[in-house]
């Protein structure tokens, strides 16, 4: 357990960020499955953007690595582009 202040403090803080970060990492995973099961290019064309940004932001802020946004945008464009 934590001997002074602010080690408490530091508990404090790690477990808002974690709350907060595991909120929009799940959000973002609700996201990507809307889109991947999507059928309709338009639809999925409109939510493309969307869906990259929040990846951006998420590998911004070092809630997921920089690749593995990348490799997301990569697979969900890829899916849009076979759309018909």
């Amino acid at each position: 357990m934590a001997n002074h202040k602010s080690s408490e403090k530091r508990v404090r803080q790690s477990e808002t960020r974690k709350l907060h970060n595991r909120y929009y990492a799940k959000t973002t995973r609700n996201a990507l499955k809307a889109l991947r099961n999507t059928t309709d290019k338009a639809a999925a064309m409109e939510m493309l953007p969307k869906v990259s940004s929040m990846l951006d932001k998420l590998a911004k802020k070092n809630v997921i690595h920089k690749n593995k946004a990348a490799n997301l945008k990569s697979s969900i464009q890829k899916h849009v582009d076979t759309l018909s």
